[in-house]
């Protein structure tokens, strides 16, 4: 086992991190990168310093690359080794992960373009995929594959070559993640497709998703915000963190009932580290009116990122739309409160003022926009010529979603005051 890890951005080595003699994680920028003025910071979390930076810090960040519950555990036991190891978690999975950085080990340098081939899997073979990623999550230890993405559902990064869907070769990068279906819930897969495609007809800025099947099982393929190509063609990494990473909070902590981040510290955050924070206040109002409108419970800290892009940073397009509220078995509670609101029967008109003034923007623009939101939304799913729907044939797949969705944005303008 590596005792350090060289964290690469963009061909050059950024720091490292490594383990001391009781286990415990710290990173250090290399003295090269610190030098460089335009070299950026590898969080908002991790400010350049000579001095290194200890566990905790370490622990939300680093450990905020690896997969999430369940799935981390699966990996943990394909790989021999403790769930609780995130040092070695991050050596066996940390090639490609969100974001620009390769965590690579010490020595080990970043692979050539041309030193391996993807893997274009036909419909038996991708098909096999679909029902082995649960009991392998990022298919960990297979093929040389090295490959990372957090959260607790079931996901894997991969390319999207003349339409066909290929596992990368070690070290390159992806241009797709693909999504199964949660096996516990009806139809994930056509409602995260809905309320994605909702949300960029609408006019909202969103990962670009598509719904694909193999056989008759369905999957999503998500269109990496994080990946770029060149002047040539050739895939980039740009690089991106979660708000709980960019916060310095762990991954088990990224519910603001667990003392996660609340609305109040994600807009402070953008007020603190975007480049154009006025811009992108507005775009994460719009995200916390939405997520309301379509019943999505599950928007923590997680959820919502930073892109740094262009030498700029910004929030990053909208991922993982889905309206929990479809399924009785999850908590319809916001996981961040509005006005220490968690549902949408709980809130009243007078609540906005209050929100408007804990995330400090203009309570008559907040309710114009929840009523500009609300009608666009019920344009949508009223009119029988409406671009969602020409974009997404086959109502009878998506009903539940748009009879539910429709209801809470009639509630909701209601409340809007």
């Amino acid at each position: 086992m590596s005792k350090q890890l060289s964290i690469w951005w963009g061909g050059k080595v950024a720091g490292f991190l490594h383990l001391n003699d009781y286990g415990d994680m710290g990173f250090s920028y290399a003295s090269e990168w610190l030098e460089e003025a335009d070299a950026p910071a590898l969080s908002f979390s991790l400010p350049k310093q000579v001095e290194p930076f200890g566990r905790r810090v370490c622990h939300s960040f680093f450990g905020g690359i690896l997969p999430e519950e369940g799935q981390r555990s699966a990996i943990a036991r394909a790989l021999g080794i403790s769930a609780g190891n995130e040092f070695q978690l991050l050596e066996h999975l940390g090639g490609e992960v969100a974001g620009a950085l390769m965590l690579l080990p010490e020595g080990q340098l970043p692979s050539a373009p041309a030193s391996g081939a993807p893997d274009i899997l036909d419909d038996e073979h991708l098909l096999k995929l679909l029902q082995h990623l649960p009991m392998r999550p990022m298919l960990a230890g297979e093929g040389g594959l090295r490959l990372s993405l957090a959260g607790a559902q079931s996901k894997l990064p991969v390319l999207l070559i003349d339409d066909h869907i290929a596992l990368p070769a070690p070290g390159q990068p992806t241009s797709h993640i693909l999504k199964p279906p949660i096996a516990r819930f009806e139809q994930t897969t056509e409602n995260e497709c809905y309320c994605m495609t909702l949300a960029r007809e609408i006019g909202l800025d969103v990962a670009s998703v598509t719904m694909r099947r193999v056989r008759d099982q369905p999957f999503l393929l998500i269109e990496r915000y994080d990946r770029t190509r060149d002047a040539d063609g050739r895939l980039v990494r740009l690089h991106q963190e979660d708000f709980a990473q960019a916060l310095g909070v762990p991954s088990q902590r990224k519910y603001a009932s667990e003392g996660g981040p609340t609305f109040k510290d994600s807009f402070a955050l953008l007020r603190q580290a975007a480049t154009r924070p006025a811009r992108d206040i507005l775009k994460l109002a719009d995200a916390a009116i939405f997520n309301l409108i379509i019943g999505n419970a599950d928007a923590h800290a997680k959820n919502f990122s930073l892109l740094y892009i262009d030498g700029a940073i910004r929030l990053a397009p909208l991922y993982d739309l889905l309206s929990t509220v479809a399924y009785r078995d999850l908590s319809p509670k916001l996981a961040m409160k509005i006005a220490k609101k968690a549902t949408l029967e709980e809130i009243e008109s007078r609540h906005w003022d209050q929100f408007a003034e804990d995330v400090n923007i203009g309570a008559p623009y907040l309710r114009r926009r929840i009523r500009q939101l609300c009608e666009a939304t019920l344009a949508q799913l009223d009119a029988p010529d409406s671009s969602l729907k020409q974009r997404l044939p086959g109502s009878e797949n998506f009903a539940r979603f748009a009879d539910l969705i429709a209801d809470r944005a009639r509630r909701l303008l209601i409340k809007a005051g």
